[in-house]
């Protein structure tokens, strides 16, 4: 079913690169990443940390042949994002590119897609998809909740590439059922309790302080269910291989998300094997990459944040009050 990469040529969507991949001659292994174009979000992008990388190990910035150097040696890389930012989706698809390019991709997992996607991702190397649009079709993409401009480029690079693709997320139903039901052990066990409190903070506040603390419960098993979801999703990679999970910033977090339920499922796994890499947007005023981390306990919870400009600056919960 994946015998090697398509004959099809890429496709792109509409919206520009801002980075194009040159391979250096002396360095085989090692790609420079340069810029060539404008962002296409605009705001904020005078802020000094735009287009820079920030590595929490180091506490320093480094350059994007140090941040290749690093995703080569990782077992699992987690490309966050925020889902509206053409540029996350831009710039996942440069390093996605790479990943292929080199021969390391093992398969790639996408929160975009419920698992009941999955058979028809499983018969996706047995069809004949020329364009964007055929393949938009085949899967019945949900154009309301994911922008297709954004990841059709990323999912026909993998199709291309002749690569397994995983649907990552839990179904509306299996939401509803989370809602009504206890929380698995499997699942329960794996946060501590501090690590739990700060969810139910971040439930509280990424709902603008106006959902009713009797439903945080069901809130948190809901977020520790997909995060379970997506980590089980991803294939144990082979040897010198790398698994990818395209998903939300939240989902990437070493503290809080997909990597606590990976090292719960392989005690083997180390979590420097978890490469995790934040495109961030940039808050105004905000100029120390530290406070983007937004740490509660001594584990980051990115390895590295790439900073963009901002897309749009509405106030989410003034529109709700």
């Amino acid at each position: 079913m994946h015998n090697g990469p398509r004959s099809v040529a890429p496709i792109r969507a509409s919206f520009s690169l801002l980075y194009i991949l040159l391979l250096c001659s002396s360095l085989p292994a090692v790609a420079q990443l340069e810029p060539i174009r404008e962002w296409e979000s605009a705001l904020y992008a005078d802020n000094p940390l735009v287009g820079r990388i920030w590595s929490s190990a180091s506490a320093d910035f480094i350059d994007s042949q140090q941040l290749i150097q690093s995703i080569e040696g990782a077992s699992y890389l987690l490309l966050g994002e925020k889902h509206d930012n053409p540029d996350h989706h831009a710039l996942q698809l440069l390093l996605l590119e790479h990943v292929i390019s080199q021969g390391r991709a093992n398969s790639i997992a996408f929160e975009m897609m419920d698992s009941d996607a999955q058979e028809l991702l499983d018969d996706i190397g047995q069809q004949e998809l020329a364009t964007l649009s055929d393949l938009k079709t085949y899967l019945g993409w949900d154009e309301e909740a994911w922008d297709w401009e954004f990841y059709g480029p990323l999912l026909q690079a993998v199709y291309a590439a002749d690569l397994p693709l995983t649907a990552a997320n839990i179904t509306s139903a299996t939401m509803g059922r989370v809602y009504s039901e206890e929380t698995p052990p499997a699942i329960a066990r794996v946060l501590d309790e501090e690590t739990m409190q700060q969810l139910n903070r971040d439930i509280d506040e990424s709902h603008c302080g106006l959902l009713p603390e009797s439903q945080f419960p069901a809130m948190v098993r809901v977020q520790q269910t997909r995060d379970y979801t997506m980590a089980h999703s991803m294939a144990i990679p082979e040897t010198g291989k790398t698994t990818l999970l395209i998903a939300g910033n939240y989902h990437a977090r070493h503290d809080l998300g997909v990597p606590n339920y990976l090292l719960a499922r392989d005690e083997q796994l180390k979590r420097s094997d978890i490469l995790a890499l934040s495109f961030m947007e940039v808050e105004p005023g905000e100029e120390d990459p530290s406070a983007y981390l937004q740490q509660f306990m001594s584990q980051p919870a990115f390895d590295y944040i790439w900073f963009t400009p901002v897309i749009s600056d509405e106030d989410y919960c003034a529109s709700l009050q």
